[in-house]
């Protein structure tokens, strides 16, 4: 299979690339141009690491004289201080110094993880993304947002800080359990309604090969989800407007994640519920028409995502989300869909978010 690279331009010249394809891991020009130094560390967990992490290691040694691996529980649960923690007595113990490169080999978890110690190490080291997941492939790794959790709040604590390169082998999804492939797609299928309508379409179409794990919808499917990421990022790399509509279904899922205890729901199945969530308030206010939200309904049931919010109740559902990052002087913001293939970010009256919530399970 053809590799294809997704640029990203950045303000003051600085740039990346997104790497697309098979038997990335091993390829030698997957890793040339990348920062030299004399030691590198991979970051991974110990779901990932008996699959990949030998050969990434290989691979690393013919740039680095010392390639060295910290493996870390896996689990949202542990995308914590403890761990970051645990990143930062690595480096010192082994004295790593500014020219040190962390390689983030895992999933979403991993690779904020690291992204956030990459970008507090000595005020900044250089890192790269190797995302083994699809959720992380076509959109945690992509953009420089790192972070770890909080309980009273999902990615509160964090800094925008962009990797080197991302690699994104697709045959790293081979191993992937199927709960955590349908996870992925909520995020794929979130660049539809946000973005491109024909991509929307297109997903309807080929949700089956998808799910099979068809090599060459996979790579269509990272592909495109970069290329309207990159679109995004490039106008808007800190958020301060257009990005924000990347985060829909988020407001709701990060509640959802919070609300139940990290890891009880995967990060994507909140995410999908949290887009019916806010489909059908797009509806009640008005932007969209009743038969969107009952499209994204078939939509994520032929996905296997949870249609069904947590029955957290109306209030604490309100508080989550007022404590969200988007809200402003206490308004809960929401990512609205207002023409399909177009969204903003909008406050909602309480009783319409009240409205929903009742409707879908989560009073």
């Amino acid at each position: 299979m053809t590799a294809h690279n997704v640029s990203i331009a950045l303000p003051d010249g600085r740039a990346y690339e997104i790497r697309i394809g098979s038997q990335l891991l091993g390829e030698p020009t997957s890793w040339q141009g990348l920062p030299k130094s004399a030691a590198a560390l991979i970051v991974t967990n110990d779901r990932v690491a008996p699959y990949y992490l030998e050969r990434l290691r290989s691979a690393l040694l013919a740039r680095h004289a010392s390639v060295e691996a910290l493996v870390l529980p896996d689990g949202e649960f542990h995308k914590d201080w403890v761990s970051l923690q645990t990143v930062m007595d690595t480096l010192l113990e082994r004295q790593a110094d500014r020219k040190t490169v962390l390689y983030a080999l895992g999933g979403g978890v991993i690779g904020d993880l690291t992204g956030f110690a990459a970008s507090i190490y000595m005020r900044g080291v250089p890192f790269v993304q190797v995302p083994t997941t699809l959720l992380a492939q076509v959109d945690s790794s992509v953009g420089g947002k790192t972070a770890i959790n909080h309980p009273l709040g999902k990615n509160m604590i964090g800094t925008f800080y962009q990797p080197a390169r991302v690699i994104a082998d697709l045959d790293s999804l081979d191993t992937l359990p199927d709960r955590e492939l349908r996870a992925g797609l909520a995020e794929v299928i979130k660049y539809g309604p946000i973005a491109d309508a024909e991509f929307l379409t297109w997903i309807e179409v080929n949700l089956d090969a998808l799910l099979s794990r068809d090599k060459a919808a996979l790579a269509h499917a990272v592909r495109r989800s970069c290329e309207i990421k990159a679109w995004v990022v490039q106008q808007d790399e800190r958020e301060s407007g257009l990005r924000a509509i990347l985060n829909f279904g988020h407001t709701f899922g990060h509640a959802i994640e919070t609300g139940l205890g990290y890891g009880a729901w995967l990060h994507g199945e909140a995410v999908g519920c949290g887009m019916l969530l806010a489909s059908d308030l797009s509806a009640r206010t008005g932007r969209m028409p009743a038969d969107f939200v009952d499209r994204m309904r078939r939509l994520l049931e032929r996905t296997s995502l949870p249609v069904v919010a947590p029955a957290l109740g109306v209030e604490r559902y309100m508080s989550l989300m007022r404590g969200d990052k988007k809200s402003e002087a206490g308004e809960i913001r929401f990512v609205l869909i207002e023409a399909l293939g177009r969204a903003g970010t909008h406050a909602a009256p309480d009783d319409l978010v009240a409205q929903v919530l009742e409707t879908h399970g989560g009073a």
